[in-house]
């Protein structure tokens, strides 16, 4: 055996030692492993899930469908007339929801019609456990979206530096009829009146 050979022997052996003390460590420290589904596992709070919907709050406007790059959202309605509530009155019309169904076989959350909802009608629910044996299933109708909505997290909160929402300004505004009181209450302003022209311009002697 060359010396060479001897030390490349001597630098082999603690190495190898070095390496079954960290297998050995290894082994006796206790596993973090969360075996699903017998433990459910810790997500965050605003994980994105499942869509769930808010049916009093959803107008029928469709803009939701509209952007939806799956089309995956299917959406019927039809308009019932509302009779006047004072007398002389018109009656009005409103768009009432038959069916609000998310094909969840085709959605790629992309959490788009979320966004552009403007009644906010549908939230992000970070229940992940619908998983169907049928890929056909997976078309879930609006009883069964609603059925997630109590498991939508709160919003978090406004940043105290953050201006006011235009809805809260809106209701602080005083009432049409209040600010007309007001203006009328209000002093009238008197201009300064202008001297004419002829006491303006100076007399010239006669000649």
């Amino acid at each position: 055996m060359t010396k060479r050979d001897k030390g490349t022997g001597g630098t082999g052996i603690p190495g190898l030692l070095k390496g079954l003390a960290t297998t050995a460590r290894t082994l006796a420290t206790p596993s973090h492993t969360a075996e699903y589904p017998d433990v459910s596992p810790t997500l965050p709070p605003r994980s994105r899930g499942v869509i769930a919907l808010l049916e009093e709050n959803c107008t029928s406007c469709m803009l939701c469908a509209r952007e939806c790059p799956d089309w995956c959202i299917y959406i019927d309605s039809h308009k019932e007339t509302i009779p006047a509530t004072t007398p002389g009155g018109r009656e009005r019309q409103r768009n009432v929801l038959d069916r609000f169904a998310i094909d969840f076989s085709l959605c790629m959350y992309c959490g788009i019609c979320i966004e552009v909802c403007p009644f906010d009608a549908l939230h992000w629910s970070p229940e992940f456990e619908y998983a169907e044996l049928d890929i056909r299933d997976l078309l879930h109708e609006k009883q069964r979206l609603a059925e997630w909505m109590p498991t939508v997290p709160p919003p978090p909160a406004l940043d105290e530096r953050s201006a006011e929402p235009a809805e809260i300004a809106a209701t602080h505004k005083p009432a049409r009829g209040a600010s007309r009181l007001v203006a009328k209450d209000r002093p009238a302003r008197v201009r300064p009146q202008r001297p004419a022209a002829d006491d303006a311009k100076p007399t010239e002697p006669d000649a």
